[in-house]
């Protein structure tokens, strides 16, 4: 059996860059401090929970100021520490440089299991960590921009946004504090589903290599592929739904009670409302159960899609995992351990660290819509369609054929701002895997993409500190 060791999720992080920057050509100073987290806020406030007073810890990473405002989200859980915080704004900042977002690392969490708490001692909770922030600068449109993560979502958004405009009365930007809000309070159509689509758009890139197919054993493309995905968060869900619809096969959904199989295929939705009337996913009609979660991740399949919690693979299970392409949906699913069981077996991990940077994308595009106050669409929508109908009637007259009502309203169509989100995140992911593919295989000692990764995102970073003129 292989040797399982204990990793602190920031050392996991530390020993993947260590293990990157050995490709590449930068001075040791300057990769040093690339590695290391700028500002640390760990807090302690006191917030009273029904007759009682409750001390709530919680933290606030600032991992690089090489772009600013920071970004990254904001998590509720009992698990929250400042290893985990650390460790998720590190990924943060490669992962915006990787997809060229311009933005420095942050993350944030508060040491809380949401459930135990009402919404109104929630909202207390939230507003007191927003004023926190405001306190030591933590936070504003061209400094540090939270957003939703495990356990939050648009209402902590807008009570974040709520508190600082409070505090912040007449500050023209305000709404760019935050991202993941509500449409009606400054969001983006397109956010809510944005990580798990970025996660179908990375893979489906990554299905449409050949030479990477050939190797996998795989046909080329996303169709008729067997996918297993663990979680059916946002995240999770999100990625089944866009693999479906792309014509892959969901033969496995796996939650923390237990996972559910048929080889036919699983409709997302039918299993959401499932668990939503059952409260389990489990006994679902047409599907087998599997009463351990984790049965789901050593199913024979060509994709699966880990996006649940970090450390979920690792030396004990990974010899046991029988994927062909593993998608890092979660933050940091995979420990070291695994990724060198993979390395061997040839197994392709496409990393978290681009994989699922669909929603800062889409967080970067909200921020551009609230500092530019004008909807995505609103000025063009109308031109576009006013034109591609004076072209189509045109070309009806000059060849004497009228085209049917499908073709005819899909020409016509003038971009929504969801339209142009989708085209924006799908350009971002597709440049970026072709970007890591294309050093990897430009540099055979490279040993897996997650590596590859890693050079691109240490040159991008070391890049910007050598423009900035930090170094001499």
């Amino acid at each position: 059996m292989a040797v399982q060791h204990e990793y602190s999720f920031f050392d996991a992080v530390q020993e993947s860059f260590d293990k990157a920057a050995k490709f590449t050509s930068w001075d040791p100073g300057i990769l040093e401090q690339i590695k290391q987290c700028n500002s640390v806020y760990r807090m302690h406030f006191p917030v009273k929970i029904g007759d009682k007073i409750e001390v709530i810890k919680a933290y606030r990473v600032q991992h690089s100021h090489h772009k600013t405002p920071c970004k990254g989200g904001i998590r509720f859980s009992t698990a929250v520490n400042l290893d985990e915080v650390m460790a998720l704004a590190a990924l943060m900042t490669y992962k915006c440089a990787i997809v060229n977002v311009p933005f420095g690392g942050a993350k944030g969490g508060i040491s809380i299991d949401p459930k135990k708490y009402t919404p109104f001692e929630l909202e207390k909770i939230t507003r007191r960590y927003t004023s926190e922030l405001i306190k030591k600068n933590f936070i504003g449109p061209g400094t540090d921009v939270p957003a939703p993560d495990y356990g939050t979502g648009e209402r902590e958004m807008a009570w974040i946004l709520d508190t600082y405009i409070s505090m912040r009365p007449g500050e023209v930007d305000a709404l760019g504090c935050v991202t993941g809000k509500p449409v009606t309070q400054g969001g983006v159509r397109g956010r809510k589903e944005a990580t798990g689509l970025g996660v179908f758009y990375g893979i489906r890139e990554v299905c449409k290599m050949p030479d990477v197919m050939e190797r996998l054993g795989l046909t080329v493309g996303v169709k008729e592929k067997r996918v297993v995905v663990q979680g059916l968060g946002n995240v999770g869900y999100h990625a089944a739904k866009f693999f479906r619809e792309g014509g892959a096969k969901v033969i496995a959904i796996a939650e923390f009670e237990g996972a559910i199989m048929n080889l036919n295929g699983l409709n997302e939705e039918e299993v959401f409302q499932h668990r939503k009337k059952t409260g389990s996913i489990l006994d679902f009609p047409g599907a087998t159960n599997l009463p351990v979660s984790g049965e789901a991740l050593e199913l024979e399949c060509d994709i699966l899609i880990p996006a649940a919690l970090e450390n979920v693979i690792n030396g004990e299970n990974a010899p046991r995992v029988k994927a062909k392409i593993i998608g890092e949906a979660a933050n940091g699913p995979l420990t070291p351990e695994a990724d060198e069981e993979f390395v061997k077996r040839g197994i392709l991990v496409v990393p978290d660290m681009y994989l699922n940077a669909g929603g800062v994308t889409v967080s970067y595009f909200e921020w551009l819509k609230n500092l530019s106050h004008v909807r995505y669409g609103r000025l063009e929508k109308r031109f576009t369609e006013n034109l591609n109908t004076e072209i189509l009637q045109q070309i009806e007259e000059l060849t004497g054929k009228r085209v049917n009502e499908t073709q005819r309203q899909f020409i016509m169509h003038g971009p929504d701002e969801v339209d142009l989100v989708y085209s924006g995140l799908e350009e971002t992911m597709i440049t970026a895997t072709r970007e890591i593919m294309d050093l990897w295989k430009n540099n055979p000692a490279i040993p897996d993409m997650r590596t590859a990764a890693y050079v691109v995102a240490i040159n991008k970073v070391g890049v910007a500190y050598a423009e900035l003129g930090i170094f001499p």
